[in-house]
């Protein structure tokens, strides 16, 4: 947000206390306009008066999110250590930050940022003791590093890249190809590109895109009927096949991939963001594609993770929640066995499976945190990957027939490390360690493991500086997702560190709902089961303060997406419980999310509000927006969203802010950030997010009472 916008004639006036944390008390919040719009479900009115705040288009919504901007940035720029907090993010950014190298073609390609790049630059070398060159800087695609790579694939033969980006945060990409040897940019141009990979195959790639959206509503439109094509080089996309659609399914993707060595080409068909049907063709003749249906959906999940001739190693979770590697007969699918069975007595969960050298690499989640094992191409157990300790691995690459391969690892206060393998001596030579201004030995990471509302036990990682006391007094800042089973698992945020830094600890709960445990643990927090996750994250507060790592008047709460729905969600239901909370891009209007962009999708794990009376209650009676009560003292509140996130579109927070601005208590904030040309957080540039980090962690420190003295 622009400083211009303090001058700005409808700005307020703000009396803070220059050398005290002293609270705003009555801020004079932007008007907003009610409607008479009301809907009916099953029978039961709900009335939805800031309709008009869902048209991000129009004049008078644009005129709110001006008004919303100047009031935040008025407010946040009153905070007296704000500008020393953002001296300090800067000097503790500027670190080079490195990738995991990966191999094509007998070349070496990684990422790597110098330390204040807006993007990674992508890197090629011919042997991994020659002088690497630039191949691709993402940061020469716009002034301002707001257009951003969203994926790449280089041809087999090491020939070609591909790469897509995104403009502005959106989820809308567009592709383009280069030849390597001499970077020379190729004529090929493809757009509406969505949730889609970039497979070669000979003189050409497999993707998936939508048709051309209504002009105006390219971020709001339902997104329907996927398609996969395949473009040939040098040809106009306009003469790009379609390979693969189902005309009577407007609801569905189609994401497809192939195998290494190009041999098949895998179609994995889903309606929502768990389970799929999976489709395999041999791709010995393009022209004339003959897909075989490996797995029915959308009960499981299935990946194709490599073959041996034709039998394909699939990860699934089918009849076994902590998953496992089968392999299935492509000619006859019904031929199915274990290859690598499922480890439920460990409850250690397989996340992901790779051909490296001569032996299978798998990577597992054990407690949140990471494991990797080799096997033999049998099944067999060969031996671990040493790690360092306590982590996440952040990524591995390696090639059937190699000796090598790498791998990243970070934990909460080390940033990403990345190691080479010898695969013939199992031994780890570290190649990268980035230099921080911030010392990983002066702070302690712990494990707890406590008990929810109906006695689940849920796992928690603490971080803190040694030497804290447990009495009560410690800034805190709880963290949660639990959605979509997706797992959290230790990792380095540079911004989290001034934090940290100044006294506030850092507490990550493993909800129910993601999948740290597996399938169970996934489905244990969906539909008729979503309170389990509220309860969790709320029993994670309740714990702090138990065991006198904090206080309330102390707790601050974050998350986002389907996280800043959890905060939403929290923060209506326990609002004496937290402090503070942020809300980042939040589903926060639970009846109406699905009839925006890809929202359709999340219904295995929400449930829709028309699906049944028994669900439109379950559903109204968390829904955040829903559940904002009059008079109630609720958190000091700073919600974060983008123009451009057309994912979970803004009108969540817009809607929800508004409804909170005019309801609750005016004892604390409650603000809503609103980013120009960002999305859903995918490939923001650096300097946005040290604008955005700066804000919230002020705002946090300021609300929570905290006297920061950053050196």
């Amino acid at each position: 947000m622009k400083n211009t916008l303090f001058f700005m004639t409808f700005a307020v006036f703000f009396l803070f206390g220059c050398t005290s944390n002293k609270k705003q008390t009555a801020l004079n919040y932007p008007k907003a306009k009610k409607v008479d719009t009301v809907d009916t479900y099953f029978g039961h009115k709900v009335p939805d008066p800031y309709r008009w705040l869902e048209n991000e288009n129009s004049e008078e919504t644009k005129n709110w999110v001006k008004e919303e901007n100047a009031l935040t940035e008025s407010y946040l720029s009153k905070i007296p250590f704000k500008e020393a907090l953002k001296k300090r993010l800067e000097k503790i950014w500027n670190y080079p930050k490195y990738g995991v190298p990966f191999k094509r073609g007998g070349l070496y390609f990684f990422f790597k940022n110098d330390g204040m790049q807006n993007q990674s630059v992508l890197y090629v070398q011919k042997t991994l003791s020659s002088n690497p060159e630039v191949l691709l800087d993402p940061n020469k695609l716009s002034s301002d590093g707001t257009v951003a790579l969203s994926s790449l694939s280089v041809s087999k033969d090491g020939k070609y890249l591909a790469y897509s980006v995104a403009r502005g945060g959106s989820d809308w990409n567009e592709i383009y190809v280069m030849k390597i040897s001499d970077h020379k940019m190729l004529e090929d141009h493809i757009n509406w590109v969505k949730f889609s990979g970039i497979s070669w195959k000979g003189s050409g790639f497999f993707y998936s895109a939508y048709g051309e959206p209504k002009k105006g509503e390219e971020l709001s439109q339902q997104n329907k009927f996927h398609k996969v094509y395949y473009h040939d080089l040098g040809t106009s996309q306009k003469d790009d096949r379609v390979v693969f659609q189902n005309k009577e399914k407007p609801l569905r993707n189609y994401y497809s991939y192939t195998t290494r060595d190009e041999s098949f080409l895998i179609i994995s068909e889903s309606e929502s963001t768990s389970g799929n049907a999976l489709y395999a063709a041999k791709l010995s003749n393009l022209k004339n594609l003959h897909f075989v249906k490996l797995a029915d959906g959308f009960n499981y999940d299935y990946n194709v993770e490599g073959h041996i001739g034709d039998e394909l190693l699939v990860l699934t979770n089918e009849n076994a929640p902590f998953y496992k590697l089968i392999g299935i007969d492509f000619k006859d699918p019904s031929k199915q066995k274990d290859i690598i069975p499922e480890k439920s007595s460990e409850k250690e969960v397989l996340q992901s499976v790779g051909m490296v050298g001569n032996e299978l690499y798998a990577q597992y989640l054990k407690d949140a945190s990471s494991r990797g094992y080799f096997y033999g191409l049998n099944g067999d157990l060969i031996r671990e990957l040493q790690l360092p300790g306590i982590g996440t691995i952040s990524g591995f690459s390696g090639q059937k027939g190699d000796n090598e391969a790498f791998y990243g690892f970070t934990s909460f206060t080390v940033p990403n490390s990345i190691y080479e393998l010898n695969l013939i001596t199992g031994e780890a030579k570290l190649m990268e360690k980035s230099d921080v201004d911030f010392d990983p030995d002066n702070y302690v990471t712990e494990q707890v493991f406590y008990k929810s509302k109906d006695g689940t036990k849920v796992p928690m990682f603490i971080t803190y500086k040694k030497g804290m006391k447990r009495d009560g007094s410690n800034p805190t800042l709880l963290y949660g997702y639990g959605g979509f089973n997706i797992s959290l698992t230790p990792s380095f945020s540079i911004s989290r560190m001034a934090f940290l830094e100044q006294g506030g600890i850092y507490a990550m709960a493993n909800l129910r709902g993601g999948g740290e445990y597996g399938e169970e643990w996934h489905e244990a927090g969906t539909k008729m089961k979503k309170q389990n996750v509220f309860d969790d994250f709320i029993a994670a507060a309740q714990y702090l303060i138990a065991e006198k790592y904090t206080t309330s008047s102390k707790l601050a709460i974050m998350g986002g997406s389907n996280g800043g729905l959890l905060i939403g969600a929290a923060m209506t239901q326990q609002p004496q419980l937290f402090k503070v909370a942020i809300p980042m891009v939040g589903v926060m209007d639970m009846l109406r999310y699905q009839k925006f962009t890809i929202g359709w999708a999340w219904a295995s794990d929400y449930g829709r509000s028309d699906d049944s009376e028994t669900m439109f209650e379950y559903l109204y009676h968390y829904s955040p927006l829903h559940n904002i009560k009059k008079g109630v003292v609720y958190p000091a509140t700073l919600a974060l969203t983008a123009d451009h996130d057309d994912r979970v579109v803004p009108a969540h927070t817009f809607k929800f802010m508004a409804t909170l601005q005019a309801n609750a208590s005016k004892e604390n904030p409650a603000l809503v950030r609103i980013e120009t040309k960002a999305g859903h957080g995918a490939g923001k540039p650096t300097a946005k997010q040290i604008d955005e980090s700066t804000d919230i962690y002020s705002f946090i420190m300021y609300n929570l009472g905290m006297h920061p003295d950053f050196k």
